[in-house]
């Protein structure tokens, strides 16, 4: 059939040219290939939406303040015990027959333990692989050695008298023998609770270095709460006759007065411990962890023979501390020593084993020191404010300076009590009195700012070292106990030659305070105190224990 002039037909396709050859099976497949790549292209799905704006800036979460709290309230039951030590044992133990010329070197204990069991409880908290976490064992741990302690020391003159003591000797080995066990071990349970405490919180708040000065301004509050407490028991001389089992044939009112209280301790401490170690959770620290600590901070195997090489890894703001922290402590231990003895027996002229002057002089110090502590509580209230405004160093030095003169002032109530008349009771006056309780008042300021700077600025300044957190408290400890090892076994010789008084000791601390006040103003600089940095998008962190890995 013909076609219509006007309809369109396809030309078949030409013939091939003479010269082509035929089309491989490959050249086919890349033109279809390149075909149906170009119909995908052609079919291709609309542009994906674009991203989402990123996120807006966040700081860093940081630890909370009230578990901070929880954890430092520790602090509590452990100053309460201390603050006992201070105010009454040194009495005692001339009470139990031990001269006034020799009494300091039984307070030798703690420096030596501390010299040794600090810095090795320390090591081996850094590297506690317990699945209670790294600082909580040792922390249970010490708190049961000091109710051990507490009931040792308690009952010495009882078990001295079940051992051959005779009722009312002047001297009784056996009492002095019990008693200086206990009170090593009270110094070893010390010594191991304080490091890992102190660690726990350097661990809590990580490189966050203001949330560690509040951490350690938390602490010493807890420990003015635990002094205000326990000098205010050891100033109350009615615990026999709430207790009246305490009191025996071999143990007097003045000595079941203090078992009494010491009893207190014991449960005051397992409560506060208790309700520190439950509030925090820590992650154990696995065995891989503990390899890599051992790998790459070589610092930490430094411990015993080799712990004086840990300082080849100490800086010059590190040594400073260090120097400005032993000028400091040779101020604070005489007075930490003889302070109710002070009281006792050159305010009120007493004697250990005459009459009740001495008593009546050691219970009116321990009332100061409760002021003392209560002025300590609201100088840690406020040390982060002050810190602040005027630098760490600069507070530190005045506060050490203010040691220094109230050591003084102590020297020259000393020499005006010695030309005054008593009362017919054979008191003082009373403006001595009164000049006595305001020195020891005024020094819960520098106290409290002992108890919490040198930690806070250690902590921050050994962290680029790679050092754990507990060899670092060791570290910082050695500056304490030397100079305390040093008035130990000097200020009872060197208060012997000078009269048998306290003074000497005291004039010594006071030109040693200044020296280190002055350190700490001129060489340690301003502690930066700005805002923690923002970071983007980083999650929140876990407020637990978790160990840093150093890798």
């Amino acid at each position: 059939m013909a076609s219509s002039p006007h309809e369109v037909t396809q030309a078949p396709p030409p013939p091939p040219p003479a010269n082509s050859r035929p089309r491989s099976s490959l050249s086919s497949a890349a033109e279809t290939a390149t075909t149906s790549g170009k119909n995908r292209i052609k079919r291709a799905k609309p542009p994906l939406p674009p991203p989402p704006p990123p996120l807006p800036l966040r700081r860093e979460a940081r630890v909370p303040l009230r578990l901070l709290l929880k954890v430092t309230s520790v602090a509590c039951g452990v100053q309460f015990g201390w603050a006992l030590q201070l105010s009454l044992l040194t009495p005692y133990v001339q009470e139990l027959g031990i001269p006034h010329s020799m009494a300091s070197l039984v307070w030798l204990c703690g420096p030596l333990s501390g010299l040794f069991v600090q810095p090795l409880i320390g090591h081996m908290s850094d590297r506690c692989a317990s699945r209670f976490g790294r600082r909580r064992p040792f922390i249970l741990g010490g708190a049961a050695v000091i109710a051990l302690s507490i009931v040792l020391i308690g009952f010495a003159a009882d078990i001295g008298g079940i051992m051959g003591d005779p009722a009312g000797a002047h001297v009784r080995p056996r009492a002095i023998a019990v008693f200086v066990v206990g009170f090593w071990l009270l110094d070893v349970g010390n010594n191991t609770i304080q490091g890992p405490c102190r660690a726990l919180l350097a661990d809590l708040t990580g490189k966050d270095h203001r949330r560690t000065r509040v951490a350690n301004a938390y602490y010493s509050l807890f420990m003015a709460l635990g002094s205000v407490l326990g000098y205010a028991a050891g100033s109350f001389s009615g615990w026999f006759k709430i207790l009246p089992f305490t009191f025996t044939s071999y143990c007097n009112r003045d000595c079941a007065n203090l078992k009494s209280v010491f009893l207190v301790d014991v449960l005051l401490l397992a409560s506060t411990t208790y309700f520190s170690v439950s509030s925090v959770k820590e992650i154990p620290l696995n065995s891989r962890a503990s390899s890599n600590i051992d790998e790459e901070t070589p610092a930490q195997e430094a411990f015993f023979w080799e712990l004086l090489g840990v300082f080849r890894y100490v800086t010059s703001p590190i040594w400073i501390i260090l120097i400005a922290t032993a000028l400091n402590w040779i101020g604070w231990f005489p007075f930490t020593l003889f302070d109710t003895d002070w009281m006792g027996r050159e305010i009120y002229r007493g004697d250990p084993n005459k009459g009740q002057g001495y008593h009546t002089g050691v219970r009116m110090g321990a009332f100061g020191l409760m002021m003392n502590s209560i002025v300590l509580g609201f100088t840690s209230i406020m040390l982060e404010k002050i810190c602040r405004k005027f630098g760490s160093g600069l507070v530190w030095g005045i506060s050490s300076i203010v040691l220094s003169f109230c050591l003084g002032a102590m020297l020259i109530i000393t020499a005006i009590v010695k030309d005054m008349e008593f009362s017919s009771k054979g008191l003082p006056p009373t403006v001595i009195v009164v000049a006595a309780l305001f020195t020891f008042t005024v020094l819960g300021m520098p106290l409290a700012i002992t108890y919490s700077l040198p930690y806070a600025l250690i902590s921050a300044r050994t962290e680029a070292l790679g050092l754990g957190q507990g060899l670092s408290m060791g570290i910082l400890n050695l500056a304490i106990v030397i100079p305390q090892m040093i008035v130990s076994l000097g200020s009872g010789p060197w208060d012997q030659l000078f009269g048998g008084g306290n003074s000497p000791a005291f004039a010594v601390g006071a030109a040693s305070a200044f020296i280190g006040g002055l350190v700490a103003i001129v060489a340690i600089p301003r502690s930066h105190t700005g805002k923690p940095r923002e970071v983007i998008g980083k999650p929140r962190a876990d407020h637990t224990a978790k160990p840093r890995d150093r890798r």
